[in-house]
């Protein structure tokens, strides 16, 4: 078995048909040469160039905008629900003061 840290697909002790993670861009499927500059993104998501990161980067940005909008409008209309379900109550009676 290999010591080092990656495991080319390359190497004759590779067994398995699985590609390697930094074998291709995550956006494109472009393939990422051995000894070229390759764009990491949140740990080990590989990119071809700063334009596919930063596309990438872009989207994951707008899907958590709106994760965000629809996790608080849920939240809105959960409170209004048991707002408007809760019967108002009053107190009366005497008050003694000693």
């Amino acid at each position: 078995m290999s010591s080092g840290m990656f495991h080319f697909s390359g190497s004759e002790d590779c067994n398995n048909n699985e590609t390697h993670f930094l074998e291709a861009c995550f956006l494109c499927r472009k393939s990422l040469g051995y000894n070229t500059d390759i764009y990491m993104y949140r740990g080990n998501t590989p990119f071809c160039s700063k334009e596919c990161r930063q596309e990438q980067i872009e989207f994951d940005e707008a899907k958590e905008k709106s994760w965000k909008i629809s996790s608080r409008s849920l939240r809105k209309s959960d409170t209004n629900k048991n707002s408007s379900t809760q019967s108002k109550t009053s107190r009366t009676g005497t008050v003694v003061v000693a």
